[in-house]
């Protein structure tokens, strides 16, 4: 290896959807609040126990704005016995439950909603509760013998092993409730909620402090995580795969427009939370295209991030990649660009997201450290080589022991002390001379093209829908009907249709209840729109058109960068 240190990068991504009923501010998804007790308070305090541990951490506006809420939320109910708005927090903290057969079974669905060997079957109060589930499942009828108590143990059991390891080992509260195992009386549900309130109200000002110290470097995506390729060149789906089957809409009316209003939006929103200004942006799902890089460094960006794949396809059209040229770990900028552009690597990443996890914490650590090295020996005398490990934050953790807490520790700490490797960040990497990109092939970070997003039949009727929508929306905004207020929140509105998110879980391959959340909330926020216009929602909204029948690895909620 040179005598340089090889730069390394992990780049956690953190992002979930809109799941709240904009008009009502009813959520149909926990995901958020979940999440946010598990892994966003779990990824930064492993930050914080290790001085030596460095990262970019990358936060979606709309993501920002819902953990902010749930936080207001709980704070407020516990305050003065306002309501909470998600159905699935409500029954942990209110005192009244279902009192029919299939709103109890309903609740006892959700509550087993989880990683089933690493959550439930840790602990074996959880364990035996489940296996009433399951008799319940076979035989429906044994619903009417199920009492409160039962369903209240459920509820807590379920919220205790969403709660972050590094929770579990040092609030005394909780480690009181996993004692007691049963027999959960309505203040210890209480006393769960506070704690689920504190966690949340902690995430932001975390990460800002870990920013303000220099640890991490904070980045964003564009608002409500849009395709901005595809709302820019509808058609620029065909540079990967020129094959594709588009929607019937040949280009999203107002396309540029709505990136900026995303980018613009997406800042103010960052700032207000975090109170500075991002140099670097992850485009929703890796999505670049040159004329997304473009409106980027525009913007002021001076780095963005995507996916392997979209390196190698630019490289190879482009005749760059060559056997003599062996390391393509660097910093790229397109000609005419000034916006460097770091890549994934998709091998290291995806054995972090799909492969470790089985592991022994300190073998996947020292593996990782031996591709390292590799990858230091390949790139040797390039002192601009960087390595980007980049997946979300969230969604691998679930799938390891102790939700990744040994194996977190081990990565930081094998990396941070090896004298050939260095833990850094994206801004400290862009002083170095980036290689230039002669062409670009648009694409995402995953597979390199934007399969996952449109040219499947479904994905492509939603884009039809969409694009249904937004004429609708460009009409009466022209038409001058609608006060400032009505302007916002259909602008809004618009946005939350526009995200990414909705795209992904269409197509068969995907699991039937996936599917049928995420299509059931994209109708409901189109018919929002048009409610928030003044106009009637088409007939077409009261009727599903998208339908699953696959079983994706990890239940699809990742994938991995190449096929």
């Amino acid at each position: 290896m040179s005598d340089k240190p090889l730069k390394v990068v992990l780049y956690w991504h953190m992002h979930q959807p809109e799941y709240r009923d904009l008009r009502s501010g009813e959520y149909f998804q926990p995901w958020t609040y979940l999440h946010g007790m598990k892994d966003y308070v779990d990824m930064v305090a492993h930050i914080e126990d290790l001085p030596e541990a460095r990262a970019v951490v990358n936060f979606v506006p709309t993501l920002i704005e819902q953990i902010d809420d749930y936080s207001q939320q709980v704070k407020s109910f516990l305050n003065n016995s306002s309501a909470l708005s998600d159905p699935l927090l409500a029954a942990l903290a209110g005192p009244v439950l279902p009192a029919n057969d299939e709103g109890r079974a309903h609740l006892v669905r959700v509550c087993l909603r989880l990683n089933e060997s690493r959550l439930v079957n840790r602990f074996p109060a959880y364990r035996k509760l489940a296996d009433i589930a399951d008799s319940i499942s076979e035989l429906p009828e044994m619903m009417r013998y199920i009492d409160n108590q039962y369903l209240v143990d459920l509820l807590v059991w379920y919220h205790l092993a969403w709660v972050g390891e590094t929770v579990h080992r040092k609030d005394d509260r909780i480690k009181q409730l996993l004692k007691k195992q049963s027999g959960f009386s309505l203040h210890d549900r209480r006393e769960l909620l506070t704690i689920i309130g504190e966690l949340l109200g902690s995430v932001i000002e975390r990460y800002r402090k870990l920013a303000e110290k220099g640890q991490i470097e904070l980045s964003m995506t564009p608002y409500a995580h849009p395709i901005m390729p595809l709302l820019l060149d509808i058609n620029s789906a065909k540079e990967a795969i020129p094959e594709v089957s588009l929607p019937i809409m040949e280009s999203y009316p107002g396309g540029e427009e709505r990136v900026h209003w995303h980018i613009k939006q997406g800042m103010k929103t960052f700032e207000k939370y975090f109170g500075i200004s991002p140099i670097g942006c992850w485009p929703s799902e890796g999505s670049i295209s040159a004329p997304t890089l473009k409106i980027l460094s525009e913007a002021g960006f001076k780095w963005a991030a995507s996916g392997e794949a979209v390196l190698r396809n630019s490289l190879s059209v482009s005749q760059q990649e060559t056997e003599e040229n062996p390391c393509i770990h660097n910093a790229y900028q397109l000609e005419d660009t000034e916006l460097n552009c770091f890549f994934r690597d998709d091998g290291l990443s995806d054995l972090i997201g799909f492969t470790y996890s089985d592991w022994h914490a300190d073998d996947a650590a020292a593996n990782m450290v031996g591709h390292l090295e590799n990858i230091a020996d390949a790139c040797k005398g390039k002192d601009n080589a960087v390595v980007s490990l980049i997946l979300d934050g969230e969604n691998a953790w679930e799938f390891y022991p102790e939700n990744g807490y040994y194996f977190l520790r081990a990565l930081y700490k094998e990396i941070a002390a090896h004298p050939g490797l260095e833990l850094t960040t994206f801004s400290e990497c862009i002083e170095e001379k980036p290689e230039t990109l002669t062409t670009l092939v648009s694409g995402s970070w995953v597979y390199g093209t934007f399969s996952t997003w449109i040219g499947d039949k479904d994905k492509n009727r939603a884009w039809d829908m969409l694009g249904d929508a937004k004429k609708c929306f460009d009409s009466v905004i022209k038409s001058g009907k609608l006060d400032k207020k009505h302007i916002l929140q259909a602008e809004k509105q618009l946005a939350i249709c526009e995200g990414s998110d909705w795209f992904w879980w269409f197509g068969d391959y995907n699991s039937a209840e996936s599917v049928s959340d995420f299509e059931s909330i994209y109708r409901m926020h189109l018919s929002n729109l048009y409610q928030v216009l003044g106009e009637e929602p088409p007939a077409y909204l009261s009727e599903v058109f998208a339908h699953g029948s696959g079983a994706p690895t990890m239940g699809g909620v990742m994938r991995k960068g190449q096929e």
